[in-house]
């Protein structure tokens, strides 16, 4: 069931108000504690037997948990991996470009669907005739893509309509289901990944998805997971079963991973959450780099005419104090950015450095800009929905926008699914709320390719609530055309970037890190992109699942922060 919070007006808070919008509670920050005494992560020392009988893992996933979740049920010729290309092999061993509109692939031997059927070109022709007939929107994948043909057994080739860079990228979406599976849904035709329809022994992943259902567009509060025994990875995975929650509030979240053993094992928290997570019996803090991303969409269709002026646009963005929400909102758990890309993505890295937040050129805070931005501004009211997961976020912007005369009306939901709701009908004016300001967690699912944040700057797409603009869209077009690593990908990258920045089409905050809490008792790294590593995951033998008898005091003691950041992210 839906759960839509009550609007909530955010605006004028000075003194400790303002400063409460800004981190901990006043309360929490003068609060005295005694000193930590941190000791090592061990959790690799004590590792249960993979598969050990009973070992269970709980995870809540508020954002996209169909993109987290799908390399663990699903697969495809690549699945994606924390690397300068972001992908490895996966049911491909080799990938060849012939020409321009020409690939082949040879197929990994001996693998079967999670039913037992054999996976091998047949099923690659299969999947890709009924994709063809249905397939997903959300890249040009759709148009370029003419079919696929079968050179042998385990050997295939796929044919394109033109030059398109991004196909590549594209394979780690291309999936494969059993026959059973596409002769009861095929593919979806849907904006977003298909994943299953139903739960079942349909895919060739490490997990088979037993209850529930997890696609873009709906959802079930709670999805269980098992193991594939027929998994062709003898490494892979190493828990019998996942169960992902993927509508819990932040505090029911916060309740079940720090307080109650066995009620949740990883989550993400709050960034001012860390200390106080640490502190806690059973969890520790795990936190990297990521190309992850939030989309703070202005409503340039339906939304408030003001908005409509770019001057108004601009002069939102130069009111966002990227440095102090940096410090004081994400507790340093992240990196200031000019645009919605994270300043890690291939053909971004270059471009921030000279491209920088509006925060960078001019003092938001400075008397003269303040007051000049509430003349252009002029007292403005926008209504926001949000799920609550981010109302962190929002108390923090909400401060900055009053101190030049806006106003923030805020719904609060449970579910990104309503939130998707809203954002698919909207280029097409059909959404059902007024909102003016939208926000969702874009977290980076092309995997080190900054496709995952410009999906939503195509002004034709329902990703996007941008009006129509002939300039980007041109440059986008020419983006399908490039590959990643090239100085032509790098120059068009500009190009849709400055576009963005200059017209000012979304409201720009920092990029965050991936902060989690996680069961001391739980091996878990994650990756700097939307995917969750479940395969990867494992528990030591005194994890609750599988240990017998109560936790030895030790292993309560707090834990230092676990750091990892992928080899391309680290600095120089």
């Amino acid at each position: 069931m839906e759960r839509l919070g009550r609007r909530r007006v955010l605006a004028g808070l000075t003194g400790s108000a303002a400063a409460g919008l800004l981190g901990p509670r006043i309360a929490d920050a003068v609060t005295t504690y005694e000193p930590l005494r941190l000791r090592d992560d061990d959790v690799g020392e004590h590792l249960a037997e993979p598969l050990a009988p009973g070992s269970h893992v709980k995870v809540f996933l508020p954002n996209l948990p169909y993109i987290y979740t799908s390399h663990a049920i699903n697969a495809g010729l690549l699945r994606p991996a924390p690397t300068a290309q972001g992908w490895e092999y996966d049911l491909a061993t080799e990938l060849t470009q012939v020409d321009e509109r020409t690939y082949e692939a040879t197929l990994r031997e001996g693998v079967t669907f999670q039913d037992g059927s054999p996976f091998t070109a047949d099923a690659v022709v299969e999947n890709v005739e009924h994709f063809v007939k249905a397939p997903f929107t959300f890249t040009k994948l759709h148009k370029t893509l003419e079919g696929a043909e079968k050179l042998g057994t385990h050997r295939v080739r796929f044919h394109l309509s033109e030059r398109y860079g991004q196909f590549v990228n594209d394979l780690l979406w291309l999936h494969f289901y059993t026959s059973a599976y596409l002769a009861k849904h095929g593919w979806n035709g849907k904006a977003v990944c298909p994943n299953l329809a139903e739960p079942g022994p349909y895919g060739l992943g490490p997990f088979i998805l037993r209850e529930g259902y997890l696609e873009g567009d709906r959802q079930t509060s709670i999805a269980k997971l098992e193991a594939n025994p027929h998994y062709w990875r003898e490494d892979e995975p190493r828990v019998e079963k996942v169960t992902i929650f993927t509508e819990l509030t932040t505090r029911e979240a916060l309740t079940r991973v720090q307080e109650t053993e066995g009620d949740l094992d990883i989550a993400p928290i709050p960034f001012h959450k860390k200390i106080q997570t640490m502190r806690t019996p059973h969890s520790k803090v795990v936190a990297t780099k990521s190309t992850n991303n939030f989309a703070i969409h202005m409503n340039l269709h339906n939304g408030h005419e003001a908005l409509q002026d770019r001057e108004v646009r601009v002069a939102l963005n130069r009111a966002i104090h990227q440095a102090h929400l940096l410090t004081f909102v994400y507790m340093n758990e992240g990196v200031t950015k000019p645009t919605t890309a994270a300043p890690y993505f291939p053909g971004v890295k270059d471009v921030v450095d000279d491209l920088r937040p509006y925060s960078e050129r001019e003092d938001p805070y400075d008397p003269a800009v303040q007051e000049e931005l509430r003349g252009i501004l002029e007292g403005l009211t926008l209504k926001v929905f949000t799920q609550e997961t981010f109302m962190w976020l929002w108390r923090g912007i909400a401060y900055q926008l009053s101190r030049v005369g806006v106003t923030l009306d805020v719904e609060t939901t449970t579910s990104e699914k309503d939130i998707f709701n809203q954002l698919f009908t909207t280029n097409n004016d059909n959404n059902t709320k007024n909102w003016d300001l939208l926000i969702w967690g874009m977290d980076d699912w092309y995997y080190n390719h900054p496709w995952s944040v410009f999906l939503v700057y195509r002004t034709t797409s329902v990703w996007s609530t941008i009006f129509r603009d002939e300039v980007l869209d041109g440059h986008i077009q020419q983006l399908f055309k490039e590959r990643v690593g090239t100085d032509a990908f790098d120059r068009v990258t500009e190009k849709i970037m400055r576009r963005v920045h200059e017209q000012g089409y979304m409201l720009f905050v920092p990029a965050p890190n991936q902060v989690m809490g996680v069961n001391k008792e739980v091996s878990y790294l994650p990756y700097p992109m939307a995917t969750t590593p479940l395969w990867k995951v494992q528990v030591s033998k005194y994890h609750w699942s599988v240990r017998q008898g109560e936790l030895p005091d030790e292993r309560r003691a707090p834990i230092k922060i676990v750091r990892r950041d992928a080899d391309y992210m680290r600095e120089e």
